[in-house]
């Protein structure tokens, strides 16, 4: 963690502040202005107005004979002073010393913002690949540690082996502006860079390092197409003068709402304090009103206890809300963004100046390795794009967390520390099984695991059924049925998967009446002979996988229905034998292709019901032992729970309270058919991924209306409720909604949507995110999912038996030796 800015931020006076010594001046005690240099320099600038050689710089073109340089890359500008602009600057400059280079900072070499700076071990290794010499630099600066302390409601919990490495951010400054005099880069302090269309003009290449707040972005962003979110926490940047003794992480529950506190140290007496919290606690509170001193005062007050009644200081320090930076392009011309210019990812994560540094040296690399400008500059792109996004994820993923930790805070303290060291997903639970095995343990007890059992293979209990483990195979639509009858196919399906190893099956989405059909191809419940097509899945899941539940899922296709199988042609109207469609309101999904629907009237929606019904009473004589009401992807009932696709005046729009009366209907309906013993469930759509459409915090209440319904589980998927939606696809990307309902209404859940690793399984069951994890396309995969789970992990206990007839291949198989003898005796 560290301030996450790499230039560009609003800048102060210039000057040093009397509570931080020695900043303003090197290690040997001259001040920068001061430079025993052998070159003089003139005004702001380091390093002098000559070459190497001694020869003036002047404004010589790329018709200079020095063109020649590597990759034809002879002049180069920098916009911005961070650690990324410099670092570029020094490693283009080592690599080719013939090179101009200049950097442009308008601000003072000791103004800074931030205090400390965490650095990866990653990171440190391609420094010292890249330049020995600023790796021993840092190394001699880092103060180390590997210990977070996380305090809940007045009790630290402690977690080793996470291995921290940080430096103060001015020391790095200097530490790189010593290495660029050295080497000769031109740096131009207090000094606006020229535009980097007219840098571009005289140089061969323009980095634009100048933050996130980047005019270079901002003035191309025509071809750069940024997207720029702001977020909805506000932070602030403080330090203290003493070393915490860990990463420390401390929540107050104040009367205006909950805070937070991020320290580490960065020296060994001095240390980064961060204080978060949401826009509308931070109002409540007061701190609008609040100067700087004032607002440093007040938080030194509200975490008196985490800094020992030490007193906080700032420098500059104002309090902003993060902004997501993402660019579509990295690259204009001759101009290229690094660092927070073309990316940000939220400093919880402490990514700011990694991103940047690592930028630097993919650059300077596809330089070197390119044989031209452009192909360098896509290859930079190709080589960076894919780990800033990935690490973006990971710092929306904990960003999130911190927005909605007030949902947290009444989880017991474990649970509380486990949920917050795996926010961002990349710390998981086998991760941490092998940094710290004595907090994890602690945190498995916790849970309810039996000696030696992970988490995933302990019961749960949902009415009168108890699943013997947390895997549910995820319905999935197989378009394999004729007339809706299952046949064959449904039977090995479904048998594979629960012969497998997962708690509970789930059928595909099973259809009502036939114009409830999706395709011809799906399944139905509607005539008796499909409820004993159904009763021979149930029975031979009972009889050959005893422990294995099977339970359905009951829908209606509403105006997505009448289309081909899905690799025919997916959402498209059937070439022939349509049927009409219906819906809450006369949208097609797809404008120009889909079918018309017509809106459904009062009589027809008490039909609607009783067909869910029918089909429930017919479900329950098949032998299925749980029941789920499919209120998701833009199905009948789904289509009623959106604003996006319920348009009705009637007393079945309007309102959230409105667009649930009638899914709540069915379900009350259903539920007084369906044996009180038995658990029923609901799927819904927690986001349309699309504006104006279905909201986190609506569908919090839509899952509250179903639980004071009876729902015993809330099934929490996402979309496909309109056809230009914009998911946000990522590992387990789904999670935070069923975690949001989780832990906002106290009610089981199941989550789902690109869960493929137990290890995932593991970590979600225990942060408490999830009772459930629903996985799809794995168990097409690999239908023992479950099975092979166990056996990766060691596990050989009720939670998953192999089926007596498989029990010879609870073994991966030997394989051949592909080992060759290494050599024994060398030569003396």
């Amino acid at each position: 963690m560290e301030d996450g800015t790499d230039s560009g931020r609003p800048r102060p006076t210039p000057g040093v502040h009397d509570s931080d010594p020695g900043d303003g001046t090197r290690r040997d005690g001259t001040p920068y202005d001061e430079t025993p240099h052998d070159d003089t320099r003139r005004d702001d600038t380091w390093c002098d107005d000559t070459r190497r050689d001694g020869t003036p710089h002047d404004d010589t073109r790329r018709d200079d004979p020095r063109a020649g340089a590597r990759g034809g890359v002879a002049r180069v500008a920098v916009i911005g002073g961070g650690p990324g602009g410099l670092y570029a600057a020094a490693l283009l400059k080592r690599l080719d010393p013939t090179r101009e280079i200049t950097v442009w900072e308008r601000s003072a070499p000791d103004d800074t913002f931030g205090f400390g700076v965490v650095l990866s071990d990653e990171t440190l290794g391609g420094i010292e690949d890249a330049d020995p010499v600023v790796h021993r630099a840092l190394q001699a600066e880092f103060v180390r540690w590997d210990a977070i302390d996380i305090v809940h409601r007045g009790r630290t919990l402690t977690s080793h082996g996470h291995g921290f490495a940080a430096l103060g951010r001015r020391r790095l400054l200097e530490i790189l502006h010593e290495r660029c005099a050295s080497l000769g880069v031109r740096l131009l302090f207090r000094t606006e860079a020229p535009p980097a269309r007219q840098l571009a003009e005289t140089h061969d290449l323009v980095i634009a390092a100048d933050g996130v707040h980047s005019r270079t972005r901002e003035t191309h962003a025509d071809v750069f197409a940024p997207t720029l979110t702001t977020h909805r926490c506000r932070y602030i940047w403080l330090a203290a003068d003493f070393a915490f003794d860990a990463f420390r992480f401390e929540t107050a529950e104040t009367p205006h709402g909950v805070m937070q506190l991020h320290g580490y140290p960065y020296a060994p007496d001095r240390s980064t304090v961060i204080v978060e919290m949401r826009e509308e606690v931070w109002r409540a509170a007061g701190f609008a009103a609040l100067d700087e001193r004032q607002s440093t005062e007040r938080c030194g007050k509200i975490f008196a206890d985490a800094l020992g009644g030490r007193p906080l200081r700032s420098h500059a320090s104002a309090w902003t809300a993060f902004r997501t930076v993402v660019n579509a392009r990295w690259s204009n011309g001759r101009t290229v963004l690094i660092g927070d210019a073309a990316h940000t990812a939220h400093f919880s994560i402490g990514s700011g100046t990694k991103l940047a540094v690592e930028d630097a040296l993919a650059l300077a690399a596809a330089l070197e390795e390119q044989p031209d400008l452009p192909s360098a500059l896509a290859a930079y792109e190709s080589e960076r794009r894919p780990v800033v996004e990935s690490t973006q994820r990971a710092a929306a993923a904990s960003l999130r967390w911190f927005e909605e930790l007030a949902t947290y805070t009444g989880q017991p303290p474990r649970r509380f520390a486990f949920g917050l060291l795996t926010r961002s997903r990349r710390v998981t639970h086998d991760n941490l099984r092998l940094r710290d095995p004595g907090f994890t343990r602690d945190v498995e007890r916790d849970f309810g695991c039996p000696p030696g059992t992970p988490p995933m293979f302990t019961p749960f209990r949902l009415r009168g059924l108890t699943l013997r483990n947390r895997i549910v195979v995820s319905p999935m639509d197989m378009y394999a049925a004729h007339d809706g009858l299952p046949g064959d196919f449904h039977l090995v399906h479904l048998g594979a998967r629960a012969l497998g190893g997962a708690g509970l099956v789930m059928t595909e989405m099973v259809c009502v009446s036939p114009v409830g059909r999706i395709t011809p191809g799906c399944t139905g419940i509607y005539t008796p002979e499909q409820g004993d097509g159904w009763r021979r899945v149930t029975d031979f899941v009972h009889a050959s996988s005893p422990g294995t539940a099977i339970g359905i899922q009951l829908g209606h296709s509403g105006r997505k229905g009448s289309t081909r199988r899905m690799w025919d042609g997916m959402d498209l109207p059937l070439t022939t034998g349509n049927w009409q469609v219906w819906a809450a309101s006369p949208l097609p999904y797809r404008p120009g292709v889909s079918q018309l629907p017509k809106e459904l009237s009062i009589r027809q929606l008490d039909t609607v019901r009783e067909q869910f019904a029918s089909a429930a009473r017919r479900a329950r004589r098949s032998g299925f032992d749980l029941l789920e009401l499919h209120c998701a992807h833009g199905y009948l009932l789904s289509g009623f729970l959106s604003p996006l696709t319920n348009r009705r005046t009637d007393a079945y729009g309007g309102s959230l309270e409105g667009r649930l009366r009638f899914p709540l209907e069915v379900f009350d309906a259903i539920r007084a058919d369906w044996p009180d013993q038995l658990p029923m469930t609901v799927r819904i759509s927690a986001t349309d991924w699309a504006p104006g459409g279905t909201t986190a915090e609506e569908a919090v209440e839509i899952a509250r209306a179903f639980a004071a319904h009876g729902a015993d589980a809330i099934d929490v998927s996402t979309g496909q409720v309109v056809a230009d939606e914009r998911p946000e696809y990522s590992r387990s990307y789904q999670t935070p909604y069923a975690d949001l309902i989780r832990n906002t209404l106290d009610v089981p859940v199941l989550a789902v949507g690109a869960i493929s690793s137990w290890d995932d399984v593991n970590s979600l069951l225990l942060a408490g995110r999830t009772d459930l994890c629903a996985l799809g396309r794995p168990h097409l995969y690999d239908p023992q999912w479950t099975l092979h789970a166990a056996a990766d992990q060691g596990y050989e206990g009720p939670g998953a038996p192999w089926p007596v007839p498989y029990l010879a291949g609870n073994r991966p198989p030997p394989a051949g030796r592909s080992d060759t003898p290494g050599p024994r005796l060398t030569p003396r």
